[in-house]
């Protein structure tokens, strides 16, 4: 008795879904569905006849047909448009990709650039290293420092042997002058005897 249930349950299916079908085949036209569903169509629509050869062939309305053409040809704009819109984008997008690269080479050329003069430090337009740039600094300064000791000791030397030289000359011009003086009272007393002696001459006579 379940087995007969179960027949009748299956036929009554089977009978709803082939007119579940033919009501979708019947409001369905060439104007509907993707180009798949109408070739579907076209091919639902067409007749069959058998050629003189014994071959089978399909009979097909050529409205059906033409509406097909335009459909696929519509379907076909239609991807070739987004295919295009695609390509636009993707162009732009590849375009946006290499500003960005551009760009990102740029922030780092100015990291690599920040970073070197964080780095070092630039003399006369050379960059260094901050412990050779110290390194420099302070050999300059040390040997600038040198210079001025050295400049400092010859001119103390100098001072001194000036000052040696000064009181040397004054010491010669003392001498000098004691010289001077004593030849003068050596003449004066020579020059008094020679007077005495002329004197007693003129005695004589």
């Amino acid at each position: 008795m379940k087995t007969i249930k179960l027949l009748v349950l299956v036929m009554v299916s089977m009978s709803s879904v082939s007119q579940i079908n033919a009501q979708i085949s019947a409001s369905q036209s060439i104007n509907e569905g993707s180009i798949d569903d109408q070739f579907n169509y076209v091919l639902r629509k067409s007749g069959n006849f058998k050629g003189t050869n014994g071959q089978m062939y399909e009979a097909v309305s050529r409205r059906m047909l033409l509406n097909l053409q335009l459909h696929t040809i519509d379907s076909l704009k239609t991807i070739q448009a987004k295919l295009d819109t695609s390509k636009n984008t993707i162009n732009q997008q590849l375009s946006e990709i290499k500003s960005l690269k551009t760009n990102l080479l740029d922030t780092q050329l100015d990291l690599d650039k920040t970073t070197l003069e964080k780095n070092n430090m630039s003399l006369l337009g050379v960059y260094m290293s901050k412990t050779s740039y110290n390194i420099l600094m302070w050999s300059m300064i040390i040997a600038l420092l040198t210079l001025l000791l050295v400049f400092i000791f010859k001119f103390k030397n100098s001072h001194a042997v000036t000052k040696a030289a000064k009181k040397s000359l004054l010491e010669i011009e003392e001498e000098f002058e004691e010289h001077r003086r004593t030849a003068l009272e050596r003449e004066q007393k020579v020059r008094r005897q020679l007077q005495d002696e002329l004197n007693k001459q003129k005695g004589v006579n």
